[in-house]
């Protein structure tokens, strides 16, 4: 049975159509807006279809005490806590507002990951035409719930997830009514080793959801995507 495909902003997402293309600006803008202008120039210049952001309140997402990652310990200062290291990333709501107005006159589309229900709620309210959910969040039931309920279609990341938490997460979507959905392959590793990307898990997905299944990368290069899209992935 041919999958249905989704559509975001005017464009079907799902085999047959061309990919859609996502540039990650997540919190590399370092707090900067004009650096967040500069990203998104970067991404319109590349004729990207998309340029995405992260929207949360770091209260929210992360305690005082908890410490980071090791691959932000190699590019930050390892005496900063992670509360602090993410206070400085937020984008207040009139950032938001600036860019979004940015990415309209440079013609590529605003997008941003929600990672908590107030983030959730003010992007509703700016206007976003679907939600991206990150990794973390995907055993995180309640929120894709509040998420869902929006009607708005949403693109789901899978890193460090089973099969069997996919399910979960793509049935608490569904529970909402809500069918317009993009899963998306990941290996939360940065970078990743292409070795261990595992591009199959695409048609995995698909099979066992009947849903498009794209690929979110994190590998050095462009040769992983390029295959990626060979395979048939809708987005990246």
């Amino acid at each position: 049975m041919p999958l249905r495909p989704v559509d975001i902003a005017g464009r079907a997402i799902g085999p047959g159509h061309p990919c859609w293309i996502i540039a990650e600006a997540g919190v590399n803008h370092n707090g900067s807006l004009d650096m967040a202008r500069r990203l998104i120039d970067v991404a319109a210049d590349a004729r990207a279809d998309a340029v995405k952001f992260q929207t949360f309140k770091t209260e929210r997402v992360v305690t005082s005490s908890a410490p980071k990652a090791d691959y932000q310990l190699r590019s930050t200062d390892a005496a900063e806590s992670q509360y602090d290291m993410l206070r400085k990333l937020e984008l207040s709501p009139e950032a938001h507002h600036e860019l979004v107005g940015y990415c309209q006159r440079r013609g590529v589309l605003f997008m941003s990951s929600a990672f908590d229900e107030e983030s959730a709620d003010f992007l509703e309210a700016l206007g976003v035409p679907a939600f991206k959910m990150p990794s973390g969040e995907i055993t995180n039931l309640p929120l894709l719930d509040h998420v869902a309920r929006k009607g708005r279609p949403i693109i789901l990341s899978t890193g460090m997830s089973t099969l069997d938490e996919v399910e979960t997460a793509v049935d608490t979507i569904y529970r909402t009514g809500n069918r317009d959905l993009v899963l998306l392959h990941c290996v939360s590793a940065y970078p990743t080793d292409p070795k261990d990307v595992n591009l199959r898990a695409m048609s995995t997905m698909e099979a066992a959801f009947g849903i498009p299944v794209g690929y979110s990368d994190h590998t050095p290069g462009i040769e992983v995507a390029l295959a990626a899209v060979a395979l048939g992935a809708p987005v990246i």
